[in-house]
This record gives structure tokens, sequence and C-alpha cells, in this order.
């Protein structure tokens, strides 16, 4: 089941004062990425 993108947005909110987080989407999913590095 794919990621809800509104969901990704939610957890961009809650941690956009962890640094530069952006989310790529890959495979179907997304990838959070914090200050260009691929957070799992």
């Amino acid at each position: 089941m794919a990621s809800d993108p509104n969901f990704v947005d939610f957890v961009l909110e809650q941690i956009k004062n962890s640094g530069e987080i952006t989310a790529k989407k890959m495979f179907g999913e997304y990838g959070i990425y914090s200050d260009e590095k691929y957070s799992d």
C-alpha cells in the first residue's frame, strides 16, 4: 500500500525544525531526507 501524500506532509511539518527536511518518492513510497541524507 502506497503512502498517503497528506501523511507525508504531516510528518514533514512535525520534523521541520530538524534541519533541511525533504521527501522524495521512490518505489511507490517516500524516503525522508535530513540535510540531504536518507533516514531509514
